[in-house]
Formats: C-alpha cells, structure tokens, sequence
C-alpha cells in the first residue's frame, strides 16, 4: 500500500524522480554508444569512443549535483530559505571538492612519482 508523501513538495520528488531517471538512461546510452563505436571503428572517427564512454560516466557523476541543484532552485522558487540555505552549502561543499580534488591532481601530477 502505497501511502502520500508527507513532503511539502510533491512536485520536487517527482520532478528528481525523472531527473535520475532519464539522466541514468542517457549516460547509460552515451556509454553504451561510445563502446560500440571503439568496437566498430578503432581509427575511422575522427573521435574516440572512450572519450564518449568518458563523457557519460562524466553525466552519472553529475546527475547528484543536478539533483541538489534542481532542489535549490525549487526551494527557492518557493521562498522556503531554510531548505534553500541547505542546497546552497551542500552545492557550495561540493565546488569545494571539486576545487581541491583538482588541486591536488595538480600537484600529483607535477610531483616526480608517476602513476
């Protein structure tokens, strides 16, 4: 039995619903085409097809950050800033992330041991 949300926005549940659910379906497709194409023709393309298959393992990376994205801006079209103001520091800990994990391939990468 099925029972009604107790969310004060049931529009935002289904609007993530499809979100991840048509997003995990296209970056499955972008994979799978890009494995089909690196079988197919290894040198034909003037692309590669790990680069596609790159590109949708970028998208399921991604997708969690749409999703708090997409709150943020439904919070806030909505005027309840508390939830907002959460969306906001988990998006702002994120870019955080995102920032010091590139750093740190930086220095990696410029270090003197090679991976």
């Amino acid at each position: 039995m099925m029972h009604p949300s107790n969310s004060s926005h049931p529009y935002l549940e289904s609007l993530l619903a499809n979100v991840l659910q048509y997003g995990s379906w296209a970056a499955s497709a972008i994979i799978g085409a890009g494995l089909a194409l690196s079988l197919i023709s290894a040198h034909a393309l003037p692309f590669s097809g790990m680069k596609i298959v790159t590109a949708g393992v970028a998208l399921f990376i991604l997708l969690p950050v749409f999703r708090v994205f997409i709150m943020f801006l439904v919070f806030l079209r909505d005027r309840d800033y508390k939830f907002s103001a959460i969306a906001a520091l988990v998006l702002a800990i994120l870019a955080l992330g995102v920032i010091v994990g590139l750093r740190a391939a930086k220095m990696v990468a410029g270090s003197q041991f090679k991976f």
